[in-house]
C-alpha cells in the first residue's frame, strides 16, 4: 500500500448528533489517520455536529480552530470542539497554540454521498466500470489505471487498499495519481482461487468517493505487442512470443489474430481484406495485391482473455516497413 504522509498521529472523538430518521441517518467513520468520512444519503441532508479533539497532549490549553487555514466563525476555542458540517462543507480542520502559530494537529472531514451517481472519474465502459486494470503475465503483478472528469482533474487519490482473501497487495501509486502498480507474487502454475480486491479512495475538495472492482487475473492478463514481427526471404510473416510472456510456450499458449486491411488504413479498420486465427508465429498472405497492412495481435488461447495491442507492417510497391 502505498504511504500516506500525515501530520501527527490523530486522536480524535466524533459523534453526530440531531438525526432521529434511519432513512436520513449520517454514518461517521474513520477512514485512516487524521481523515474522517461522514457518509451522508442522497435527497435532504442532515446536519452534523462533529467533535474534535486536538490531543492529550494539549488538555486545558487555550487551542484555537481554523477551517482550510481560516479561524473558524464563530471562533472555536480548547482541545475539544463540536464544529457542525452541513451539506458538502467539510474541510480540513487544525488546532494552532495561537492564531498565528504553527498547526499541532489537524483532522480532515470528508464527505461520502450515498448515491448510484459518479462525478469524479469517467466511466470507461459499460463492461470495465471505472477502473481498467491488466497485467502483462501471470507472476502476479498488475496495473490499473482511471481517468478523472473534465471538472475533477484536481482530484486526488486518498487511499488504496488490494487484497486477495486475507492477504493484502502492496500497490504503488503513479506520479500523476491515475494509477497504481501493485507489484505482486504469484506462482503462475496454480489455479486461481480467490479474486483479487481493490477499492479506490479519491477526493475533490471534501467530496469523497469509492471505487471497487473485483477480478481474477487470468480476466485481465493481456499479453505484450508481439516482437519482431518482419516478412521473411520466403515472404513469409513471422513473429516472435512477448519476452514477458510465460514459458514454456507449450503450456502457456497464444493464439495470433492476423489481419489484412487496405493500404492507408489502420489494424483498427473494418476495411478488411481478410482475417484469420492461429497458432502459429508465421503466416503466409497469398493476394495479388502488393499494397496492404498485415495486423497481428496474440491472446491467451486457454482464458480467450484481452487481446494484446496490434503489430502491423505495411506492404506497398516499393518494400515492406514493419
Amino acid at each position: 500500500m502505498f504511504k500516506m504522509h500525515t501530520f501527527f498521529l490523530l486522536v480524535l472523538c466524533a459523534v453526530v448528533c440531531g438525526v432521529s430518521s434511519n432513512s436520513t441517518q449520517v454514518v461517521i467513520e474513520t477512514l485512516m489517520d487524521n481523515v474522517v468520512v461522514l457518509r451522508v444519503p442522497d435527497g435532504p441532508r442532515p446536519v452534523a455536529n462533529v467533535t474534535l479533539s486536538c490531543g492529550e497532549a494539549y488538555q486545558n490549553q487555550a487551542v484555537f480552530w481554523k477551517k482550510n487555514g481560516v479561524e473558524m466563525n464563530p471562533p472555536q476555542r480548547g482541545n475539544h470542539v463540536t464544529v457542525p458540517v452541513e451539506e458538502m462543507k467539510g474541510g480540513n480542520f487544525t488546532c494552532h497554540p495561537s492564531p498565528d502559530g504553527d498547526a499541532l494537529n489537524h483532522t480532515m472531514i470528508l464527505i461520502q454521498l450515498q448515491r448510484d451517481k459518479s462525478v469524479i472519474l469517467e466511466k470507461k465502459s459499460l463492461a470495465e466500470g471505472y477502473i481498467h486494470c491488466s497485467a502483462p503475465n501471470y507472476k502476479g503483478s498488475f496495473h490499473c489505471s482511471w481517468t478523472r472528469t473534465e471538472f475533477r482533474t484536481n482530484a486526488a487519490v486518498l487511499l488504496v487498499k488490494a487484497q486477495r482473501y486475507m492477504e493484502t497487495i502492496p500497490c504503488e501509486l503513479n506520479a500523476d495519481g491515475s494509477g497504481i502498480h501493485c507489484p505482486h507474487s504469484n506462482c503462475p502454475y496454480n489455479e486461481e482461487q480467490h479474486r483479487i480486491s481493490l477499492a479506490v479512495y479519491i477526493h475533490s475538495s471534501s467530496l469523497l468517493e469509492v471505487y471497487t472492482k473485483s477480478f481474477y487475473l487470468r480476466e485481465i492478463v493481456r499479453p505484450a505487442k508481439l516482437p519482431n514481427l518482419h516478412l521473411n526471404d520466403e515472404g513469409v510473416f513471422e513473429w516472435d512470443y512477448p519476452h514477458s510472456w510465460e514459458k514454456p510456450c507449450t503450456f502457456f499458449g497464444l493464439q495470433f489474430q492476423v489481419k489484412v486491411v487496405h493500404s492507408g488504413h489502420s489494424c483498427h479498420s473494418d476495411s478488411l481484406i481478410m482475417t484469420n486465427t492461429t497458432d502459429q508465429t508465421r503466416y503466409e498472405v497469398n493476394l495479388k495485391t502488393k499494397r496492404f497492412v498485415f495486423c497481428v495481435r496474440a491472446q491467451d488461447k486457454h482464458t480467450s482473455g484481452p487481446w494484446s495491442h496490434w503489430s502491423q507492417c505495411t506492404v506497398n510497391k516499393n518494400g515492406v516497413s514493419c
